[in-house]
């Protein structure tokens, strides 16, 4: 296994590994206090937290199963070369563990607060229980061989899908209600942070290792931090630029508005469904 050449690097890998441990595990807390504080969730979308509850689930489960497991850094090392280093840190694996916790408590939020009309889409049910059923039935093809590496691949891969079409939703809502209401800025500008320093950590430990092995190594590392930086860049705009201040004038919906933001909402999720 390799060791760091650089003692600065080392620290600045450390630094930037816990600044992003720390921007992304308060990013939970500003929306569960706005949920608190309203004793309401009209305005958070449902889909949206249960897709991001099945991406953390996935992405704890590669953390935690690569970075103590030594059957599966075997395979690792193995597959790109024992010269390499895990690319999993101590701080991915808290992330994980904190983030499924505050996700599970954001449901239960949904669950117990006032919702209005508001409700999960079928099409996110069917997606999340397809990605579990293909994680399932992968675990019995790699158990004969144990080949746990390959069943981590998968988790990872779940986890890239479900970050990649996990905004869509929000997005969609914010964009037909012309506002952010009842959604935390907050959750968004520290998510930002971290996926900024998350990418940091990676470029950094390449430098050291002059070998870009961990971008591809983790590739499900690299697209959370770029797939959630996008998207972050997005609520952004439409919080500061597009509808800045606006509230959302009714906490109950009509028939006619919440069957149109359902049908919206659906389109994203369906063509995205194709990917997992």
């Amino acid at each position: 296994m390799a060791s760091w050449n650089s003692i600065p690097l080392q620290v600045t890998y450390e630094a930037l590994g816990w600044f992003a441990f720390v921007s992304w595990s308060i990013s939970f807390y500003p929306q569960v206090i706005l949920n608190f504080r309203r004793k309401s969730v009209v305005g958070l979308n449902f889909d949206f937290v249960l897709l991001n509850l099945t991406k953390h689930s996935s992405y704890l489960i590669y953390n935690a199963s690569l970075y103590f497991s030594p059957a599966i850094q075997k395979q690792y090392f193995e597959k790109f070369g024992y010269g390499e280093m895990i690319p999993v840190a101590a701080n991915d694996v808290a992330f994980s563990i904190h983030a499924v916790l505050l996700t599970a408590i954001t449901l239960f939020q949904i669950v117990i607060y006032e919702r209005g009309s508001q409700k999960v889409s079928k099409v996110s049910i069917g997606i999340v229980s397809v990605a579990w059923l293909i994680a399932a039935v992968c675990f019995f093809i790699a158990l004969p061989n144990h080949s746990w590496l390959w069943l981590l691949s998968i988790f990872n891969g779940i986890q890239v899908v479900m970050t990649t079409i996990k905004y869509i939703p929000q997005a969609v809502m914010n964009f037909l209600r012309k506002s952010t209401d009842g959604f935390s800025i907050g959750n968004i500008l520290l998510d930002f942070s971290g996926g900024i320093a998350n990418y940091g950590q990676m470029v950094v430990q390449s430098i050291d290792q002059n070998s870009w092995v961990n971008f591809y190594g983790n590739i499900g590392k690299v697209l959370l931090s770029l797939v959630s930086v996008f998207f972050d860049i997005i609520f952004i705009i439409q919080h500061y630029v597009l509808y800045p201040g606006k509230k959302y004038s009714k906490l109950e919906n009509t028939t006619e508005e919440e069957d149109q933001i359902r049908e919206h909402l659906v389109r994203p999720s369906d063509q995205s469904s194709e990917n997992v």
